[in-house]
């Protein structure tokens, strides 16, 4: 109940505040968010299988973001931003199409 309501207060303050992000920050926010999807669809997955850990779900989260900002900023300082980035786009999507389908077969028991 607390998650729902701080995702809510989230978007309620990002809709009214519309804070602006930083040219230079620009490349790595859709990373970012690539990456924060699939730490929250690794918790619904570890949720529906009865192991989730808030902890661990965090770290996740934090170290995911991290992990895959520092990738792509290592890319674009060795000449090669665009192909990490779509490495890591890749590699994170996998990831969350996995989770998904095992979402749905907790779901729907197929």
């Amino acid at each position: 109940m607390i998650a729902a309501l701080g995702l809510l207060l989230g978007i309620v303050l990002g809709l009214v505040l519309q804070p602006d992000v930083p040219v230079s920050m620009e490349p790595y926010l859709p990373i970012a968010v690539v990456a924060a999807l699939d730490a929250v669809f690794g918790g619904l997955r570890a949720y529906l299988d009865g192991i989730f850990d808030d902890k661990v779900f965090v770290i996740s989260f934090v170290s995911n973001v991290v992990i895959a900002a520092a990738i792509v900023w290592m890319g674009d300082k060795l000449g090669v931003g665009n192909q990490l980035t779509t490495g890591v786009i890749v590699v994170l999507g996998i990831r969350i199409f996995s989770n998904a389908a095992a979402i749905r077969r907790h779901l729907f028991h197929a």
